[in-house]
């Protein structure tokens, strides 16, 4: 391994990572290091699209966190997939590409005091590296549509966006049930405002997970002499140093498999931390970066005494009803036999469609909870097969799964860490349902499943509802149950939130810079004020973009 200065030092090989990385090495006078800690992305299941069913909860792909005990989950802890592997949690997610609303970042625009980051001027950092189907051949494309997603004038965007390979006529019934309780259709999440029910669109090629890693690191950085990454390498804190002009990062300390390595920063060079919503906060906290009086309680001398890292986290709860259905194809009785998981491996060997090419939620609708919303704050993840939890069995009866999520969460919680080594799990307290808001949302979304499902269009199927169950019927029944049904979408955002500079618990500038250290930023879902209004892996390559510009130019 090299001990030589670096221009740019980017910790974490994940989605921001992975495209910082492609970005800051095109300038071959910039010596860049990108640094992961997991393995690399050679791993056969990671390019499955249902493989992430052994991603998750896989110490070879995932850092297999898990949530403190939650009040508003009657006590419940959750498992918290965060990606451990290069491409990082776009090598175990759910593909789903997915922007969010246009209002998202006019907020964002507010909070920050920033006008780069409205809706129209994040739009083209989505469109730089977008590559959509449906401009395949721009000739076929819906009028307009390349105003929203066409790439730069003669530039092919590297991240892959494609139609489901499967449908399944139970979800387009549920489709239809959805359009007769007064959600409309759509064919596109992605123009702003993503109201609408239709099939998600996925980041694969052709039938394959479509990667951070696949699209911005080979075969371009991996081709670059002034590019260097280094895989299985642990950053245990950054190094902090006093000068003149105040306090700097000079780079970082990694534990390698050939022992401690301590790279640095050439003149003028910065390290840009994309670590993800957990990691960031970590590795700042570690660094002396962080609420002083928890810092002090572990022991680590306090460089910054900086409040909001590790505050603000926000996530996407979803309340998962399932419902027994009869006379339908669900992949529950589908790939109960070994015959039936032999003709969804063949289909997937041949065609690249099926089960197999599956991601985790096919179908998708964006409502409101109720009248007087402005905007969408619901989002539906509709599934053909249920089980009690994620990682276990598949129930043995036809049934789908409707999960529900509240776009907008008010809770906030925390992730901080619970030791001076930063190899040691931190403590995450999303601090889930502890809002009025929020409960009153969360029942509301139950009631309005339950009317879609009572819709004319599913009526053939008979659907009977299994979980939470037609007893369930109160206000207060319904909130109480919301606590043993709910689960993480694993979209944590906010830890290390930008601001403007009067706000004490803004970490970042609206530039990413690290407020009160000089040549460190952060660019990963950590720096988002608020959770966009839906899935979080493209807005987190977004973010990444925008930094990527600001730095080269």
């Amino acid at each position: 391994m090299s001990q030589q200065g670096f221009d740019y030092i980017i910790v974490g090989a994940g989605t921001a990572g992975c495209l910082l990385a492609n970005r800051l090495s095109a300038d071959r006078n910039k010596r860049v290091l990108l640094i992961e800690a997991g393995g690399k992305d050679d791993y056969h299941w990671i390019h499955i699209p249902v493989g992430y069913l052994h991603c998750i909860g896989n110490p070879r792909t995932d850092w297999c966190f898990s949530t403190e005990p939650e009040a508003g989950l009657n006590g419940r802890s959750l498992r918290y997939p965060r990606g451990k592997v290069l491409g990082g949690s776009s090598s175990i997610n759910g593909m789903i590409y997915m922007r969010g609303q246009s209002r998202d970042y006019d907020q964002w625009a507010d909070l920050t005091g920033d006008d780069t980051w409205r809706w129209e001027r994040v739009l083209k950092a989505f469109k730089k590296h977008e590559d959509h189907w449906r401009l395949d051949d721009p000739k076929t494309a819906p009028e307009g549509f390349s105003d929203l997603h066409g790439p730069l004038p003669g530039k092919k965007g590297e991240w892959r966006v494609e139609q489901q390979r499967l449908r399944w006529p139970l979800l387009d019934a549920f489709s239809q049930a959805a359009q007769q309780a007064g959600i409309p259709a759509t064919g596109d999440f992605n123009a702003g405002n993503n109201e609408g029910v239709g099939y998600f669109e996925v980041n694969q090629k052709q039938g394959l997970r479509w990667n951070a890693a696949k699209a911005f690191l080979r075969p371009t950085c991996f081709g670059r002499p002034n590019f260097e990454m280094w895989t299985g390498a642990h950053v245990k804190r950054l190094r902090l140093m006093q000068d003149d002009a105040g306090l700097r990062c000079g780079g970082v300390e990694v534990q390698t498999p050939h022992g401690i390595e301590q790279p640095w920063l050439l003149a003028g060079g910065e390290v840009i931390l994309a670590a993800g919503a957990i990691g960031s906060p970590q590795l700042l906290q570690v660094s002396g970066v962080g609420p002083g009086e928890l810092l002090q309680g572990l022991g680590i001398k306090v460089a910054l005494d900086l409040r909001g890292v590790g505050a603000n986290l926000q996530d996407h709860l979803q309340l998962r009803s399932v419902y027994k259905v009869s006379g339908a194809r669900t992949l529950n009785t589908r790939s109960a036999s070994l015959l039936g998981k032999a003709f969804i491996g063949l289909e997937y060997a041949l065609r690249r469609s099926g089960p197999m090419s599956m991601a985790p939620s096919q179908l998708g609708a964006f409502t409101r909870s109720s009248p007087d919303k402005t905007w969408p704050d619901l989002e539906y993840h509709v599934q053909p097969l249920s089980l009690d939890a994620f990682g276990e069995p598949l129930h043995g009866f036809d049934a789908f799964t409707a999960s529900v999520c509240n776009l907008n969460p008010t809770s906030r919680g925390t992730s901080h860490i619970t030791s001076p080594d930063a190899a040691a799990a931190p403590a995450i307290r999303p601090n889930y349902l502890a809002t009025d808001a929020d409960r009153q949302v969360a029942v509301e979304s139950l009631k309005l499943t339950r009317r879609i499902v009572a819709q004319p269009a599913l009526a053939g199927f008979k659907p009977e509802e299994y979980k939470p169950g037609p007893q369930v019927q109160t206000d207060e029944d319904l909130a109480r149950v919301t606590g043993d049904i709910a689960t993480t979408i694993f979209h944590p955002v906010g830890t290390c939130r930008m601001g403007r500079k009067d706000d004490p618990d803004a970490v970042v500038d609206s530039r990413l810079r690290v407020r009160g250290v000089i040549g460190l930023r952060v660019a990963d879902a950590s720096v988002m004020p608020t959770i966009t209004s839906g899935n979080t892996n493209s807005p987190t390559l977004m973010i990444a973009e925008k930094l990527a510009g600001w730095m080269v130019g």
